[in-house]
């Protein structure tokens, strides 16, 4: 049956011409490592394959011999890869290479900062492997076929790497991808037999599935001469063509290791750890599991796939297996294989299966395990990277689950106003074993960023009395804190919520200067509270403040402002202050000379200006926004006229 000629020249989208840009212009360092991409993506395809087949057998077109075929054409030039795999659809084709359709692109194309040594590593953790092609090709030409279809059904796909491509429909006997590489003229290294091999051997060694070449045998001849065997080309295979997971811990080089985490993760930087396990019992499953050295482009998107490789008895099942680990951990890259597991497993099984589910506790079990030994070593170098890099997303464990919070919380770092720089490095432990004699609580405040945090005057009394207070500026924190309560028998105290129960660190002569203070100031507190009415729900004295004027605390119980900041930003319907939110308590320091000041004022329409003053500057110090930014400055420069006269 002939094939219709169907060609037609189409444009790639903006996102695919830039990356093209940035192949053609040599943007890796390492060119080599295009055939690494090239012969992972046909592994995917031999996997994904495998797996439709399960349900249907016909598509193996009676060869179930699954492999990776690489030639080169030295005279034409060419260096091809071969799969019999899934294959693809005209549509697919036009889907997959012509356009970018992923999570993460805008983010990608911002980080690029247009350094090529950087860049070139940013492109291979984004994913775009296929097109690594147009490094040492000025021309690349694919042609493929799904498994199923007709003969007839086969396409041809062709660019230059110059904005456009064609696609026409070809006949292919056989199903599956093959890719030719039309080479750059200085690209003739690629054209050398031995130089393909140690490429693979360095690279794909560990791909579980064959990857072949023809050698040429030459004539074999017996002692006299005559020859017993003629020159023939026989099909080599050129890797070790077994799951790297499935051997044993001794029998890996650390190399090893690092290769099959780029082949998994699409990562061009080797991994900051890994854990390789095997369980045997009821439930056999090995697990060999990797965190990264940096975020992968998808991690903050909590409903893209996990980076978790499914396999059953070595057979790829899915990639899309978020019941293997948990959303705070969905920046761990690897696979587990499972032997209980029956082949044909659908999504449902996996939501249901128990056995599932006791794979993933032992998963979360050996990351967290892992994390604690990075906790642990005596530079703490890697762990800091770590933490630095997935921190806020490991908050999120406290908050998800509960079977671990406690392993996790250990792993928390913070930084503190014992820390002298930004840098999060302060654990709960860490902060436990120093508390101050007398000491009950583990003391923090929250603000929107580190500065607004190490500024707050809720510290104020904390700094003067040598008490550690944690530093809070990331917006999970919040979240964690409502899960977070305890630890080791600790509670957590914010130090803008209630009366701070600082009594037992008091001298009886500042309890007594304090009692005193409350008496003196009886009238002047109800003065401030007819002037601000329903803003706040009380005023009173401050036994947390001693350079700042006055201060906002919520309700032990009530949403900090911090929190009310946030969630109005998020578009809850509630002001800060009020229609819905708890109202804020006001605090005001007795020493501080404004408020003596105001405590004098007999003009009730200057102490009514005073008291707004410094109602405005409380809530701007808390990183508020103020209603009528505009009566603030009117009001303060009234009152700084009035002092200049």
């Amino acid at each position: 049956m002939t094939v219709e000629a169907k060609k037609e020249t189409l444009g790639f989208e903006t996102e695919v011409k830039h990356l093209l840009h940035l192949m053609i212009h040599s943007l890796y360092s390492n060119k080599e490592v295009f055939l690494r991409e090239l012969i992972s993506n046909a592994s995917d395809a031999a996997d994904k394959l495998r797996f439709e087949a399960l349900s249907n057998g016909s598509l193996y077109e009676h060869d179930s011999d699954l492999k990776i075929r690489l030639e080169f054409n030295k005279e034409a030039r060419t260096i091809s890869v071969i799969d019999n795999g899934i294959g693809m659809t005209r549509e697919e084709v036009q889907e997959h290479i012509g356009t970018i359709a992923k999570s993460g692109t805008k983010q990608f194309f911002e980080s690029l900062t247009g350094n090529q040594a950087k860049d070139s590593e940013l492109i291979g953790q984004f994913g775009v492997g296929f097109y690594s092609a147009f490094i040492v090709a000025d021309k690349v030409t694919l042609i493929t076929r799904k498994a199923g279809a007709n003969s007839e059904q086969g396409v041809r796909w062709e660019s230059a790497g110059e904005g456009e491509y064609t696609l026409e429909s070809v006949e292919k006997a056989t199903r599956g991808t093959e890719i030719i590489l039309h080479l750059k003229e200085d690209e003739d290294e690629f054209l050398d037999e031995w130089r393909i091999r140690s490429i693979v051997k360095k690279f794909s060694d560990h791909i579980s599935l064959p990857i072949v070449m023809d050698k040429t045998i030459p004539e074999q001849k017996d002692d006299e001469g005559n020859v017993t065997e003629a020159e023939h080309v026989t099909e080599e295979t050129i890797n070790n063509a077994s799951a790297l997971w499935t051997k044993s811990k001794d029998d890996i080089s650390e190399e090893s290791y690092n290769e099959f985490y780029k082949h998994v993760s699409h990562d061009y930087q080797e991994p900051l750890a890994h854990v390789h396990s095997k369980v045997e019992g009821s439930n056999e499953y090995t697990m060999l599991l990797y965190v990264p050295a940096r975020a992968p482009f998808d991690m903050w998107d909590r409903d893209a796939k996990h980076g978790v490789k499914l396999y059953v008895r070595k057979v790829f099942i899915t990639d899309d297996a978020e019941q293997l680990m948990p959303r705070y951990l969905r920046f761990i890259r690897g696979v587990i294989d499972a032997d209980a597991l029956p082949l044909n497993v659908s999504r449902e099984i996996l939501q249901q299966s128990k056995q599932i589910s006791a794979i993933k506790a032992g998963a979360v079990k050996k990351v967290l395990g892992l994390l604690e030994s990075l906790a642990s070593e005596e530079d703490g170098s890697k762990y800091s990277t770590f933490w630095s890099i997935f921190g806020n997303v490991l908050k999120e464990g406290v908050i998800e689950d509960a079977k671990n919070k406690d392993r996790i919380a250990k792993l928390l770092r913070f930084s503190s106003t014992h820390s002298n720089a930004q840098a999060q490095n302060v654990s709960l432990e860490m902060y436990v074993s120093r508390m101050k004699e007398g000491q009950e609580k583990i003391y923090y405040v929250t603000a929107d960023s580190f500065a607004a945090a190490k500024n707050s005057p809720h510290l104020e009394i904390f700094r003067k009395k040598g008490i550690e207070v944690l530093l809070l500026s990331d917006r999970v924190d919040e979240w964690l804190l409502s899960s977070l309560t305890d630890f080791e028998d600790k509670h957590l105290q914010s130090v803008a919520k209630g009366e701070l129960d600082l009594d037992k660190l008091d001298s009886e002569e500042e309890k007594k200067e304090l009692e005193e203070a409350n008496k003196d100031f009886e009238s002047v507190l109800k003065q401030v509270k007819d002037v601000l009415g329903d803003k706040i729900s009380e005023v009173r004295l401050s036994h947390r403040l001693t350079d700042s004027p006055a201060c906002l605390v919520t309700d032990v119980y009530d949403m900090s402002l911090n929190m009310q900041r946030i969630m109005k930003e998020a578009g809850q319907d509630f002001s800060m202050f009020g229609g819905g939110s708890s109202k804020p308590i006001f605090e005001i320091n007795p020493t501080h000379p404004l408020v003596t000041k105001i405590k004098e004022e007999q003009d009730d329409e200057r102490f009514a200006d005073i008291t707004n003053i410094l109602f405005d500057q409380a809530i701007l110090s808390e990183g508020g926004h103020l209603d009528d930014p505009a009566a603030f400055v009117h009001k303060l420069n009234g009152l700084l006229q009035s002092l200049l006269r």
